[in-house]
């Protein structure tokens, strides 16, 4: 498995499809689905629906604020309760557009990917 550090923002992140399952979140956020249950009872905007099994159905919306919580974990070093305060000052305004870092990430992997093109 890859550590959560090596996992940009958004791998395998498709806007265009509206639910996703526990599994393929884990994939997206780079992090194992007890850690996201875990993040369920400590952060309670991430809601996700159940289907009648009981099997969690993500939002993309809540998928955004499993990013934004790692990233805020794992980047900027919160802790829980400072990333729980942080996202309470945001007053139910989650940011849905991606961070200037985040940007930033994007932009060297596209240059990335054209110097390859360019190459071969």
């Amino acid at each position: 498995m890859t550590e959560v550090s090596e996992c940009g923002p958004g791998e395998h992140f498709s806007p265009e499809k509206l639910y996703y399952k526990i599994g393929e979140v884990s994939e997206i956020a780079g992090v194992p689905p007890y850690v996201l249950r875990f993040w369920e009872s400590e952060f309670k905007r991430i809601k996700p629906t159940r289907t009648p099994s009981g099997q969690r159905l993500y939002r993309k919306m809540d998928v955004l604020l499993v990013l934004k919580i790692k990233h805020l974990l794992y980047k900027e070093h919160f802790t829980i309760r400072g990333a729980n305060q942080y996202l309470n000052t945001l007053k139910g305004n989650l940011v849905l557009s991606p961070s200037i870092p985040a940007l930033e990430e994007v932009k060297a992997g596209l240059q990335e990917i054209l110097a390859i093109l360019k190459r071969g």
